[in-house]
């Protein structure tokens, strides 16, 4: 497999006039926002495919919401995780927190950078609650307007990763301070514990540190999270469980799943699995031979981060 990148660390522009034959594409590059950003915006992840095999990618529950900009092809996801949602194509996606897979496939063309949006975050750069998202993928103009397209322009300009980074850096800031204010202290400070604890904090105990009661917690939280806060546990400690798969896959043969369910605070081997198949769709060594080359992508990205 060959890859052609220029002195930048960037492949060639994704186009497929652009790619002469038989060379193949397939690059994913990380990237963190500038500083006032990070609270609201976890990293950048960049990917560029071409000429590659097609083939179909699980978009798993994760703490973000999802905000993608394509720079070529559009992206098409052939099941939502609301399985009511029609299968759909975007040049840009705003989704968001599920607990449930997507699948988006492509025809071994696909290039364009995902920003992953805190829930903290949702009111400053889409203008609505995260709550509104939930479970649901939508183009990205119908929340963004006119910066959709503004934003993608100028990321197809862009010639070097980290030109279409600082791109979003500047306009993602300049949205965020002239947008709605985030989120109360209280769901706020709910959130940023259960990232702390992996998502390994009672749901009693997060109403007893802000002051109020389970049920309270849980509307103010679904609103501006999009889930509750069981729930929301429930998907981080599926995604810190993931990620820890994830870097034990790239490192070698040894998995440890035992290990892995006990560190991630399941209580055995087989809660494990079981979240894996409700949360995945699939066992965690069938989903890693499934997700193979996406694995090898996210493990570039981060040694690249």
């Amino acid at each position: 497999m060959s890859q052609r990148r220029d002195a930048h660390g960037s492949a060639d522009r994704g186009g497929r006039h652009n790619v002469d034959m038989g060379d193949v594409v397939d690059e994913a590059v990380a990237g963190r926002p500038v500083a006032p950003l990070r609270p609201l915006i976890g990293r950048y992840s960049g990917y560029r495919q071409a000429a590659v095999d097609p083939a179909v990618h699980l978009g798993l529950p994760s703490p973000y919401l999802t905000l993608i900009f394509t720079l070529d092809e559009p992206l098409t996801i052939v099941e939502h995780p609301d399985p009511r949602q029609p299968a759909s194509r975007h040049l840009t996606l705003a989704g968001g927190l599920h607990t449930a897979p997507a699948l988006v496939t492509h025809d071994g063309w696909q290039s364009g950078i995902q920003v992953g949006l805190s829930p903290l975050g949702a009111r400053a750069i889409l203008g609505v609650p995260a709550g509104e998202l939930a479970g649901l993928d939508i183009e990205g103009a119908d929340l963004l307007g006119p910066l959709a397209g503004l934003i993608q322009q100028r990321l197809q300009a862009a010639v070097t990763w980290p030109e279409r980074f600082a791109v979003l850096d500047e306009l993602l800031l300049a949205r965020a301070q002239a947008g709605l204010s985030g989120v109360g202290a209280e769901v706020g400070y709910a959130w940023r514990r259960l990232l702390a604890t992996g998502g390994n904090v009672p749901v009693s105990g997060l109403a007893d540190e802000t002051g109020w009661s389970d049920r309270h917690l849980r509307a103010r939280f679904r609103t501006e999270v999009g889930l509750t806060p069981k729930a929301a546990a429930r998907v981080v400690r599926f995604h810190r469980a993931r990620r820890l798969l994830q870097r034990r896959a790239a490192a070698g043969p040894r998995l440890d799943l035992a290990g892995l369910a006990s560190c991630c605070g399941y209580y055995d081997q087989a809660h494990l699995d079981r979240e894996f198949r409700a949360l995945a769709g699939s066992a965690p060594t069938a989903w890693l031979a499934r997700e193979f080359r996406n694995i090898q992508a996210s493990a570039a990205a981060a040694t690249a981060g």
